[in-house]
């Protein structure tokens, strides 16, 4: 890791931090409100930050949030990452996950005797490819057809989020006009939608995904759910726990 990270309540921003992570959104996406960022931003508890040690310039962030829904008739509690992004000439840093993956782990302790899952919207593949890299099992996917149950967890997560915008026979939320849209240099997969099935996969799951469509995703959030390269950014150069 080259870059210093930290978890950080949305409360305790302050103006620079909010314009920064803003100006790391207009980079990323096309058609970017400010309005629409600072409603996205209240609607979740922490940022997982990451910076440049050097500059201290902000080259990353996540946002989060625990949503609870009710599925056949009990309470379901999922960590739901929001906007995300990193600066490209950072592509491949581990820090933002390593944050991610210890508010995770807290969390997974805390609620040992509830069902976690994290729930994700992909508005692009790169996104995506954190479930195959983090989990052994995760829906929708190329590899397996989703459970009820699991299909269950989506709707009910996706109506919480975009009530107005989920397409449950798709599993997608709608983009609206003045939705944000990743930059297509950015969102262009390239030699990717040919090598890789799980880029294959999102693409033939979200064709609207170059409009700003989300592909609306669960994952078990567990410990023993990681996969190994998981275990070794959340544990780096640290002996690793697998039970839970």
């Amino acid at each position: 890791m080259r870059l210093r990270s930290s978890l950080i309540k949305v409360s305790d921003l302050v103006a620079c931090d909010r314009d920064a992570m803003f100006g790391l959104m207009q980079r990323a996406y096309a058609n970017i409100q400010r309005k629409q960022f600072e409603a996205d931003l209240a609607a979740k508890e922490w940022v997982v930050q990451v910076h440049d040690p050097l500059s201290e310039r902000l080259a990353g962030f996540s946002t989060q949030t625990l949503l609870q829904a009710e599925v056949d008739g009990k309470l379901v509690r999922a960590l739901f990452s929001g906007d995300t992004v990193v600066d490209p000439q950072h592509w491949g840093d581990i820090a933002l996950a390593h944050e991610w993956g210890r508010l995770a782990v807290s969390l997974i302790e805390s609620h040992a005797e509830q069902p976690l899952y994290w729930f994700l919207t992909s508005k692009g593949f790169r996104t995506y490819k954190y479930l195959p890299l983090f989990f052994r099992e995760w829906f929708p996917s190329a590899d397996a057809p989703t459970p009820s149950r699991e299909r269950a967890v989506i709707d009910a997560l996706a109506r919480e989020v975009a009530p107005l915008g989920y397409d449950a026979n798709t599993q997608l939320i709608r983009a609206m006009p003045d939705k944000e849209y990743v930059r297509a240099t950015l969102a262009d997969p390239g030699h990717r939608a040919q090598s890789d099935r799980h880029v294959r996969y999102f693409i033939a799951r979200n064709p609207g995904y170059q409009r700003g469509d989300e592909l609306c995703c669960v994952a078990p959030l567990s410990k023993a759910n990681f996969t190994a390269a998981a275990l070794r950014v959340i544990y780096p150069a640290a002996s690793v726990p697998l039970a839970g």
